[in-house]
Formats: structure tokens, C-alpha cells, sequence
């Protein structure tokens, strides 16, 4: 699932153009024997690479991302969520297929209650195993991966929420 999303979000880019001033911020830290190499779009329309063999930065269209632009399993986010930030870490160990995360940090049009208990919903029917710890949930992936929902409140009946899975 990792590898998945990694693909997915790297391609979000050049999907979800938008002219807002106010854009999700994306980056990439990812290694193995060759090097590593970081990637990263600041919401503002800057974007830049670092990689052992090529470095450079360039002005890109502003990227909005929202709940249809992420996907886990085949369920996006809370209707109407607006995506801040998604950080991807992906270092490969030789002793393990993958070792990283992907976290994704969110606002919802509803109380943090209301967004947890539907995303409970909509991923344990996606194979999730899921526990619901206070405003958030806990559990695996249906690939076993570690998933955490934390949720806070944002004024009224708004949340901030980010999902970390890996």
C-alpha cells in the first residue's frame, strides 16, 4: 500500500492544478544503496528535487488537494476535506521490503466524532481493523500496515485531522 500511495501522490501534482494562493504541500524523502532523494511542492507553486545526480527548483501552478484526491482501499476522505500537507518517507532497508510512512494532514467540514466514526465505517468495510481511541482510531491497513486518525477540533463542528499509515 505504501509503494501505492507514494505513486499516487507523486502524480497529484499534475492533476490537481488549481489557482488558489493556499496550496497542499507535498513532499518526498525516500533512500536506498544509490542515495536519496528529496522532493517537494510548498503549496505556493514552488517546486524542487535533490537527488545524487540532479538539483534544481522550479515555479509550478498551485496544487489543491481534497478528499477525492486521496484514496486508501478505495475510500477517500470525509466529503468536503480539504488536504494540507502529505509527507511520504519511503527508505529501503536491505533486510526489509519497505520502511516508511505516509502522513496526511486534513481539515473536515464536521466534528472530529462524526469524520471518525465515518471513516471507521467506509475503512473497516475496506478491511481495515480499526479500534476508536477518543477522537481517533488505531489498527492496521488491510495489508497490515500501522494506520493512526488523530482528530482535534476546529471550531465549530470542523476538525483537523492526520492520518499516519507505515
Amino acid at each position: 500500500m505504501l509503494r501505492s500511495l507514494v505513486c499516487a501522490v507523486a502524480l497529484l501534482p499534475l492533476a490537481a492544478c488549481g489557482a488558489d494562493k493556499d496550496g497542499t504541500s507535498i513532499s518526498i524523502n525516500t533512500s536506498n544503496g544509490d542515495g536519496s532523494v528529496l522532493a517537494g511542492f510548498d503549496g505556493n507553486g514552488e517546486a524542487s528535487i535533490d537527488t545524487p545526480f540532479f538539483k534544481g527548483k522550479v515555479t509550478l501552478p498551485n496544487v489543491k488537494l481534497d478528499a477525492n484526491n486521496f484514496d486508501m482501499n478505495g475510500v477517500h476522505l470525509y466529503p468536503g476535506s480539504t488536504i494540507g500537507s502529505v509527507n511520504i518517507t519511503a527508505k529501503n532497508k536491505p533486510d526489509a521490503e519497505e520502511d516508511g510512512h505516509v502522513r496526511v494532514a486534513f481539515t473536515s467540514p464536521a466534528s472530529p466524532a462524526a469524520v471518525r466514526d465515518w471513516l471507521k465505517t467506509k475503512l473497516t468495510s475496506a478491511g481495515f481493523t480499526l479500534t476508536a481511541e477518543g477522537n481517533g482510531l488505531t489498527g492496521k491497513t488491510n495489508e497490515g500496515e500501522p494506520f493512526a486518525l488523530d482528530l482535534v477540533p476546529n471550531g465549530s463542528d470542523m476538525a483537523k485531522g492526520v492520518i499516519t499509515i507505515g
